[in-house]
């Protein structure tokens, strides 16, 4: 076993069962891409067993801090049957699940969302790479499932020193999918949706946001980076009049419209704006409209720490502009998917852009991932989505 031998004082991280190490933290030792490593302190005292991987910053992530686990087939398999185990104990209102969360599960670089009979998992590390048929042979041996189909195509593969890779794993089938998301149908693509197919952290804020629109009586709400329009589908079934779906991409919103029409809502009541979301919300301030209820879902816009402040002034940016065009009363749904923003910051932007729009309002719910989607209490780096109910007051 090759042994990773760590800077003196590098080794709290791992003490504190942090799974992350940094090349800056490293002493001494090297090994290939995903081999399994004994990490010392600098005394020669255990620390953990992880996954090298000699071309990212992240030089070390740990499989398990306990000395006598030996990392081999069997191990994987009771991390993925934990894994499973807890997600049949949680309230998840769907078919469509996250079934395996990376580190939050103890297998870092390795994601598997499960829709309905289908598989689709991301290999986004060294180790999870390394280790790719172990761990798919135990997730269909464990779910009972035939069907794989891999997604490594995430721009981390490359930090990695990963080529990215697509297509069936195991079995072959449609990619074209449809899921039940509480009283809703909703349609994907395995091989060409965002992600693994969808976003499954929001099922929960869907939710909240379909009960919201129905207590509050919103009737006009906007969508803003809409995707194929799950909180559109929600609007109207809270009882929304009109919705508008913003988004960039028509592939995206020709699925929101088709959407509409398969949970039997009338289509006069949704449009599909293919548009800059920016731009759109200042022509709309421009016409002297208002909405009810307005959702802000923007893409990851800080990656990283050092991200951070050009992405604050893009997310205070179209936050001051909704909250302009929020009626009285009007309710915000404002997210941000970026681990470089933590939800401190993202409160402190939005809070500065309601300043700057001259408006004050009301912190009606905090939101985050759905449940399937942990964080840790060791790994508070597994917060990547915030979310911010607010109710503008004045």
């Amino acid at each position: 076993m090759k042994v990773i031998t760590l800077r003196e004082g590098k080794e709290r991280s791992l003490q504190k069962r942090h799974p992350w190490v940094f090349e800056s933290s490293l002493h001494s030792g090297k090994a290939d891409p995903g081999e399994t490593v004994r990490v010392n302190a600098r005394d020669g005292k255990f620390l953990a067993w992880a996954a090298f991987s000699p071309q990212s910053q992240i030089r070390v992530r740990a499989w398990s801090f306990d000395e006598a686990e030996r990392i081999e087939a069997a191990f994987f398999e009771r991390r993925i049957r934990k894994a499973i185990d807890i997600r049949a104990r949680l309230p998840i209102a769907s078919d469509a699940v996250r079934l395996i969360h990376g580190e939050a599960d103890g297998l870092p670089g390795l994601i598997v969302d499960r829709y309905g009979d289908t598989l689709c998992a991301q290999f986004l590390s060294a180790g999870a790479e390394r280790w790719k048929k172990t761990l798919a042979d135990h997730l269909l041996a464990i779910t009972g499932l035939t069907k794989l189909y891999e997604r490594s195509d995430a721009s981390s593969r490359g930090l990695e020193g990963l080529p990215e890779v697509t297509g069936w794993l195991r079995g072959e089938g449609e990619t074209e999918l449809t899921i039940r998301e509480h009283d809703w149908q909703l349609t994907l693509d395995v091989a060409e949706g965002h992600k693994t197919g969808y976003y499954l952290d929001q099922r929960d804020s869907r939710k909240l946001f379909a009960d919201t629109v129905r207590h509050f009586g919103c009737e006009r709400v906007l969508n803003c980076y809409s995707y194929t329009g799950g909180f559109s589908v929600a609007a109207l079934a809270g009882g929304a009049t009109q919705v508008t779906s913003v988004d960039s991409s028509a592939p995206a919103l020709a699925r929101a419209t088709r959407h509409v029409a398969l949970n039997g809502f009338d289509p006069s009541r949704h449009t599909a704006l293919d548009a800059d979301v920016n731009q759109t919300l200042r022509d709309a301030l421009k016409r002297g409209e208002r909405f009810d209820a307005i959702v802000l879902d923007p893409p990851k816009f800080a990656p990283t720490v050092s991200h951070a402040e050009r992405a604050a002034r893009a997310y205070k940016d179209i936050n001051r502009l909704a909250f302009q065009l929020l009626a009285p009363g009007g309710l915000l749904f404002t997210y941000s998917c970026s681990g470089g923003i933590s939800a401190d910051l993202f409160h402190k932007i939005v809070a500065g852009a309601g300043l700057d729009a001259n408006v004050d309002g009301l912190v009606y719910a905090r939101t985050g991932a759905a449940p399937d989607h942990p964080m840790t209490v060791t790994f508070p780096e597994g917060e990547y989505l915030k979310g911010l109910v607010v109710i503008r007051t004045a």
